[in-house]
């Protein structure tokens, strides 16, 4: 086995990252939501599919985490455009 082929089952094995999201809402909950990128994604995802409805450039399948965050954030920012108090989300440390 030379180094290329190697280095491909060493990334084939490794584990995906998990993910700790924090949403805080207007009345003071926080929850924490726990997973994979794809796994957050497919939980967040009718909150990224209405954001992406109001406003085109929110990514509904980001590919990182931080876009996610991001995106995750607009979205909500449009889903609650008329209220005062909105939801927040952050990644924990």
């Amino acid at each position: 086995m030379n180094t290329t082929e190697q280095i491909k089952s060493q990334k084939a094995l490794k584990a995906p990252k998990v993910y700790t999201v924090i949403k805080r809402n207007s009345k003071g909950r926080v929850d924490e939501v726990k997973g994979t990128l794809e796994e957050l994604i497919s939980y967040f995802g009718y909150t990224l599919e209405v954001g992406h409805s109001w406003n085109s450039k929110i990514q509904t399948n980001p590919k990182t985490i931080k876009s996610f965050i991001n995106n995750l954030s607009k979205s909500y920012d449009e889903k609650e455009s008329a209220c005062y108090h909105r939801t927040s989300v952050s990644l924990k440390d």
